[in-house]
């Protein structure tokens, strides 16, 4: 029977960039917006606060947008401070290399695995599937849905008891599957 995880994320990732300020390296977005109005042209910006200083940083959603290309929605969401909407934009690699930043995810997402039932079995399939795009090593997925050790798990692999069709020693931010034989 094949199991199903899911990696979701529990709160907004901090962001990498440096602080003008302090030359703290981490940022926390709370979902707040800026937009701001010339005439018929429109900006509109993602506000963070540096964790150590307090500053506040403004990371680029729209530029010199004509207010008419700008789908009523979307206007919507960054009037009402969406903290969907910041999830959204925040993973969007288009908006992360315009204005140069990188996410952290540490300690901002959790493995629902549903239960502890398939720990007793012999053969155990398993489908892993990512909620939001967050880079995970894969094997501290497995030790921590598995209740093993990281060692265990990377010996698990040596020995072919552990098998998967991704390479489990990076990095992933896709979904995979894997079996483990006990």
């Amino acid at each position: 029977m094949l199991e199903n995880w899911v990696v979701v994320p529990t709160c907004l990732p901090l962001v990498r960039r440096r602080c003008h300020t302090c030359a703290s390296e981490f940022f926390r977005a709370n979902g707040k917006f800026r937009v701001n109005a010339h005439h018929k042209l429109i900006d509109a910006w993602l506000l963070a606060l540096c964790t150590g200083c307090g500053d506040t940083a403004k990371f680029t959603v729209l530029e010199r947008m004509n207010v008419r290309s700008v789908r009523p929605e979307l206007l919507d969401r960054l009037h009402a401070n969406d903290p969907a909407l910041a999830a959204e934009l925040l993973q969007d690699p288009v908006l992360q290399r315009r204005n140069r930043i990188a996410l952290d995810w540490d300690g901002a997402w959790r493995l629902d695995t549903g239960g502890s039932d398939h720990l007793d079995r012999e053969v155990i399939d398993v489908s892993v599937r990512f909620a939001a795009r967050i880079p995970v090593r894969p094997m501290r997925l497995i030790a921590d849905g598995c209740r093993r050790a990281r060692a265990e798990v990377e010996r698990l692999i040596v020995e072919g008891r552990l098998v998967s069709a991704v390479r489990l020693s990076g990095r992933l931010s896709d979904d995979f599957t894997f079996t483990l034989k006990r």
